[in-house]
Formats: structure tokens, C-alpha cells, sequence
């Protein structure tokens, strides 16, 4: 129903917001890492939405991005993944996070949300891996090793593999290995080796 919402913040709690757009305060759902990201009260925001019809509510659920609403949205046609579960797991990981923890099939790292089971995180995985490598509709589209027909990706495989038996989990290699420029002549130890640079632990 609306594409956006861009008014003044009134009102910011944990999970909720509430911005006034031509006189009317609209309540807005959100996760909390979208309560730590606006700029305050009083200021300018321009929240992306989606509105969900239910026969006893009404409710807007908001993002400061496309592509956490594009997840946002995906997660929502995960068997078991409510509204209220998918703001869980936005909350506990950036997209970013949640894309390399999906490609990776790093099941543990979506665990982690609140709500959120090892069953059910494995299900998001086998449901959404696959439109995740597919997709091109959001902002900024993020390049992954895995699957991919990049430069060098054996050798590239090779060090996620690698990291992943340092102790690294598979989401945390899969974007490490994903910052190295990585060129046709490099072997998975030239690449391991500036992968292991990018990580803070």
C-alpha cells in the first residue's frame, strides 16, 4: 500500500516508530537496528514499508533501506518466519550478515536471533539461498564466492574452506574472502592470507 513513508520522527522505541508525514502520525514497526540508525527525534526520515492486512489489524513494518526490506520480505514467505520473526533476525544481523550467512549456509549465525531455532534457520537457508544468489532487484547487490563465475572461484572455495577449518564460521569466510580483490594467478594461500587480513576477531 505505501512504497515509503518520509516525514518528521516523533516518537523511537526499541521496535517501534512513529513519523509524522502531512499531519497524520503513522505507527511503524521496526527492528532495532533501524531504532539505533535514526538520526533522533524531530529530524527528517524516509522509512521504506510494508503494510500487512490481518482481520483483526493493521500494520506497517518499516526499514531504512530496500534491501533490508527486500529481506525483510523474503524471510516472511519462510514456512514458520512471521512478521515478528523476521524482525527478530534483522535485528540480531545486518543484511549484509544475513546474505553471507544464507549463501553460506551458516545455520548457527541465524540462529542466534531471537526466536529463531535451528530448524527454522535451516529452512530459511534451503528456501532462500537460491533467490539470494539470483536476485538482482536490490541496492547494491553483494558479490559471494560461492557459486559464482568470478575469477579463480576454486581457489576462492579452497580458502573459505580453509578459514572455515581455522575456527572462522562459514558466513564470516565467505564475506572475507569475498573483500580480496582476487585475481586469475592467485592460489587459495595468496588469497587465504589477504582474506585472514580483513578480519577483525
Amino acid at each position: 500500500m505505501y512504497a515509503y513513508i518520509k516525514g518528521e520522527v516523533v516518537e523511537i522505541a526499541e521496535d517501534n516508530l512513529v513519523v509524522e508525514c502531512n499531519q497524520i502520525g503513522y505507527n511503524i514497526k521496526i527492528p532495532y537496528s533501524v531504532a539505533q540508525r535514526v538520526p533522533g527525534i524531530g529530524a527528517q526520515v524516509k522509512i521504506y514499508t510494508y503494510t500487512c492486512v490481518r482481520e483483526d489489524a493493521f500494520m506497517l513494518y518499516g526499514f531504512l533501506t530496500k534491501e533490508d526490506l527486500w529481506f525483510f520480505k523474503k524471510l516472511i514467505t519462510v514456512n514458520g518466519i512471521g512478521p515478528k520473526g523476521a524482525l527478530g533476525i534483522l535485528s540480531a544481523m545486518s543484511a549484509d550478515d544475513l546474505r553471507f550467512a544464507i549463501i553460506a549456509g551458516d545455520a548457527k549465525a541465524i540462529a542466534k536471533a531471537p526466536g529463531i531455532g535451528a530448524k527454522s534457520a535451516e529452512r530459511i537457508i534451503l528456501d532462500l539461498k537460491d533467490k539470494i544468489q539470483l536476485n538482482t532487484d536490490i541496492e547494491q547487490p553483494t558479490l559471494v564466492a560461492m557459486g559464482s563465475s568470478f575469477a579463480n572461484t576454486g581457489a576462492k572455495n579452497d580458502a573459505i574452506e580453509a578459514m572455515v577449518a581455522l575456527g572462522y564460521s562459514a558466513s564470516e569466510a565467505v564475506k572475507a574472502v569475498n573483500q580480496v580483490s582476487v585475481t586469475e594467478d592467485m592460489d587459495a594461500g595468496a588469497i587465504l592470507k589477504l582474506a585472514l587480513k580483513t578480519v577483525v576477531r
